[in-house]
């Protein structure tokens, strides 16, 4: 809570937090919108499918490129002009009067989302560093704050019934927040990194961070896709409660990320996904008793020891030796896409062929293989 509060006490660390609300108040009023623009464009799901691909798309195609940007400029000024190119791009896909326009809206939406996305998990490190101050996990829970505000602007579909209009009502929210609080974020700038001659070793703790960060999220992205299915066809739960698990998860991901902090400075960043990964693996054997209040709370579990774990691997990222900020952040940033996006139609195919136990199984042990990577991650940074 410690976190929270410095957030909510000093402007200079709400600013960075509020550009993380910032990017899910934006994807999740997109989000809600996506059944009234199939049926205004009249595609049918398969169709649907391929366009939001081209979101994805956008957010891979910045990743190799969006360090040198955010260097140059500065990642303050970065992350300011990343706000507003979502603010601009995020009208696009409501806008599109065809198929073809929709995919490219969608494709310069995800660029500009995953290039802020960079840039505000670089600049909450670089603030970190300088202030000696933890919030990345707290600056994280601001991101499902975002989510939490989207969806409660769901209600407002119905009065204003203009998804133009409700988007740009989001748009107007962020950039007046932003507009006030970015003064105190805008001029800073990442250290200068005196790096080390090319050596395969120095690589060695972002590609074992990358593989956390691709297991982590695209475990996260099979929960929220699955966990209603789950309770449906395996836990047999009544249909008032097939949507209890995906919300149990993200209320324990918004409060998980607000505690984190405090807890991450007191023992580690190392030991905190370690910590996360042991919440995410009694989760998952709650949810395979599939009896359907354990796997509720499973599900609940799981978020709580997710919440913390992605923050702190961006955190040790942007700290490896010899790594700007910036390059750490985007390499485990894309790799987390890259298995947010994969793991659910892979894991998918396994259900088709075999059962959503079998998946839940899968995912039990690639958590496993997390904690596992926690030891490696402890013991190189004993001989550092």
């Amino acid at each position: 809570m410690k976190s929270l509060r410095l957030i909510l006490s000093n402007p200079r660390y709400f600013g960075p937090a509020w550009v993380f609300a910032s990017l899910n108040i934006l994807f999740g009023t997109w989000a809600i919108y996506i059944p009234t623009v199939k049926e205004a464009l009249a595609i049918d799901k398969s169709q649907l499918g391929f366009a939001i691909f081209f979101l994805s798309l956008g957010v891979f195609t910045v990743f190799p490129i969006a360090s040198t940007i955010i260097n140059r400029l500065g990642v303050g000024k970065a992350t300011w002009y990343g706000v507003l190119l979502s603010c601009a791009a995020a009208i696009l896909p409501l806008l599109a009067p065809s198929y073809y326009t929709l995919m490219a809206g969608l494709f310069v939406f995800g660029a500009s989302n995953g290039f802020t996305d960079i840039a505000m998990n670089t600049l909450v490190t670089e603030v970190e560093k300088e202030d000696n101050q933890n919030f990345m996990s707290a600056a994280h829970g601001f991101f499902s704050l975002g989510g939490v505000l989207a969806g409660l602007g769901s209600f407002l579909i119905g009065p204003l019934d203009n998804p133009v209009l409700h988007m740009g009502g989001a748009i107007v929210l962020v950039l007046v927040v932003n507009i006030i609080f970015h003064s105190k974020f805008k001029n800073v700038v990442a250290a200068v990194v005196e790096k080390e001659g090319f050596s395969l070793k120095l690589f060695k703790p972002l590609l074992l961070l990358g593989l956390i960060s691709f297991i982590a999220m695209g475990s996260e992205g099979a929960i929220v896709d699955w966990s209603g299915l789950y309770l449906k066809e395996i836990s047999i739960a009544p249909e008032a409660l097939w949507g209890a698990g995906f919300l149990g998860f993200q209320i324990t991901m918004m409060v998980g990320r607000f505690l984190g902090d405090g807890i991450s400075a007191k023992i580690g960043s190392i030991k905190m996904v370690a910590l996360g990964t042991l919440l995410v693996i009694a989760g998952y054997a709650l949810v395979l008793s599939t009896n359907t209040y354990f796997a509720i709370i499973g599900f609940a579990l799981s978020g709580l020891g997710f919440s913390v774990m992605i923050p702190e691997v961006f955190r040790i990222g942007g700290n490896v030796k010899g790594i700007e900020s910036s390059q750490g952040v985007a390499f485990i940033a894309g790799s987390g896409y890259a298995g947010f996006l994969c793991a659910p139609p892979l894991l998918g195919k396994i259900a088709d062929s075999s059962s959503l136990i079998t998946c839940f199984w899968i995912l039990l042990f690639t958590a496993l293989f997390i904690l596992f990577s926690t030891f490696i991650l402890e013991q190189k940074r004993r001989k550092s």
